[in-house]
């Protein structure tokens, strides 16, 4: 990567003010300082964007910085020309006609950045938390969201033709792509139509994500085509699923997507998810490819989100502290397609039913026998939505009414899919311990709750009977015919 020679003089000048040479990207260079980082954008045409004309590069850097600012205010400082002062030299600011325009903004340490760090679940569960409120704050669109998405793949096939990927390959993917996208488009243009598509970042994967004031900040988000960043939501969060699961493992994407619907209640969106995580595996794919790294994995990955894998419904029910979450979260990466099952939780659809995070402990009326009813007839409606695209859920939740446990397994037969149910049981004094030791939950359940709720007869229990213990991982997958190996 080259900065162009019309460049050349405030490239110089910017190194200087920064004391070491620039990080460069095809469309950017940023002169990273102590105190101040400077980006400028290239004067490159690369056919999807064209910054050669300074007013451009002004109006581009305008935008960025209205898009990302809102997000990043701590990161994002200003917008400023580089003029020439009365010796002819450059400066910054100035009243003489511009040079060149660059963003100022605050320097991030390389390890800050999210490609370069071990994601624990707290981390994993606050990213999705901020994708999910900029996702809340993004504009609504009017947009044909299939024929838009269907550009989007088009427009994928040459540019990998381009940077010399298989054309057998690519031209096999586009095929089963194109088959995808006939088959979901009706549930993309109800989503369009139900006010899914937004003005998003259009570039979310983890190197646009840093840590900042110990927080996950979501910055440079894409700003040089409104219709590329003008999509569903899901189409959004799919990029940094599908980095997560090439980078960290379907454990990682899959607790990103659950916390992500969890907070916004969207498991619609998973109706979108194989085609949305194969276009952007293909983008990655020949961008890499083009830059002249290593593009296999990402090819491979882009053909496996279209494969076929069968829906099936699986429910964990039993006493508060029995580890029901627990199970659920190791249980669901393995289940179906990537990145695994959507886990169904009453305790998160209560929060969430009342505006608050799931860690927020709510008051007791909010437990009340009308509040309850909903909640389970909403996970049980997220199921149906789930089980109807093609994806496997899990269903989280105490099931100690039989027509709880009975309206679950009814999901599974009106959709002619598989269920299993796990009953999860244990001592009475080890659950007390449990719920006595629990921080950061979602559940509310105290010591109180657990022995009025073990008093409770269940009736019959025809689900598999598995003790919660250290082993109830395995015994669950065996009992439910996964591969033990698979699960997390």
């Amino acid at each position: 990567m080259t900065i162009p020679p019309a460049q050349a003089e405030a490239a110089a000048f910017l190194a200087a003010r920064a004391g070491a040479p620039p990080v460069e990207t095809h469309i950017s260079a940023v002169f990273v300082g102590r105190e101040t980082a400077w980006k400028m954008k290239k004067a490159v045409a690369l056919g999807f964007l064209d910054f050669t004309r300074i007013e451009d590069r002004e109006r581009f850097c305008r935008r960025e910085f209205e898009i990302n600012r809102p997000h990043a205010p701590g990161i994002y400082r200003d917008l400023l020309p580089l003029t020439r002062g009365p010796d002819g030299r450059l400066r910054e600011g100035g009243d003489g006609p511009a040079v060149e325009w660059v963003l100022r903004m605050a320097p991030i340490p390389a390890g800050d950045f999210l490609d370069r760090v071990a994601p624990t679940p707290a981390l994993l569960d606050a990213v999705a938390d901020a994708v999910a409120a900029m996702h809340a704050a993004a504009p609504r669109a009017r947009v044909d969201a299939p024929a838009s998405l269907g550009r989007i793949l088009d427009g994928n096939v040459p540019s990998a033709l381009r940077a010399g990927l298989d054309p057998t390959r690519v031209a096999a993917w586009a095929g089963a792509a194109r088959t995808e996208l006939a088959r979901i488009a009706p549930a993309l243009a109800a989503r369009g139509e139900a006010g899914f598509v937004r003005r998003g970042h259009g570039d979310l994967h983890l190197g646009n994500i840093c840590l900042w004031d110990g927080r996950p900040t979501l910055f440079d988000a894409l700003e040089f085509d409104e219709a590329l960043a003008t999509i569903d939501v899901g189409y959004d969060l799919a990029f940094l699923l599908m980095d997560l699961d090439l980078r960290h493992g379907r454990a990682a994407a899959n607790r990103v997507l659950n916390r992500y619907v969890a907070r916004t209640g969207d498991a619609g969106l998973v109706a979108g998810l194989p085609l949305w995580l194969s276009l952007r595996a293909m983008i990655r794919a020949h961008v890499e490819a083009a830059r002249g790294r290593d593009w296999a994995g990402l090819l491979a990955a882009a053909e496996a989100h279209l494969l076929p894998s069968p829906a099936r419904l699986v429910a964990i029910g039993g006493l508060q502290g029995t580890g029901k979450s627990t199970l659920a979260r190791a249980l669901a990466p393995a289940l179906g397609r990537c990145p695994g099952a959507l886990v169904l939780r009453t305790d998160e659809a209560r929060k969430r039913r009342f505006g608050l995070p799931p860690e927020r402990r709510l008051p007791p009326e909010a437990y009340g026998e009308e509040v309850s009813r909903a909640v389970h007839a909403e996970i049980l409606a997220m199921a149906r939505a789930a089980l109807a695209a093609g994806h496997c859920a899990v269903l989280d939740a105490v099931f100690l009414d039989p027509r709880h446990r009975a309206a679950a397994e009814g999901v599974a037969r009106e959709a002619g899919l598989r269920f299993d149910g796990i009953w999860l049981e244990a001592p009475v004094e080890l659950l007390r311990a449990r719920i006595a030791a629990r921080r950061d939950d979602a559940s509310d359940a105290d010591e109180a709750v657990l022995m009025r709720a073990a008093t409770v007869d269940p009736g019959a229990i025809a689900w598999h009977r598995v003790a919660a213990e250290d082993g109830a991982a395995a015994a669950a997958t065996a009992a439910i015919g996964m591969d033990p190996g698979s699960v997390c």
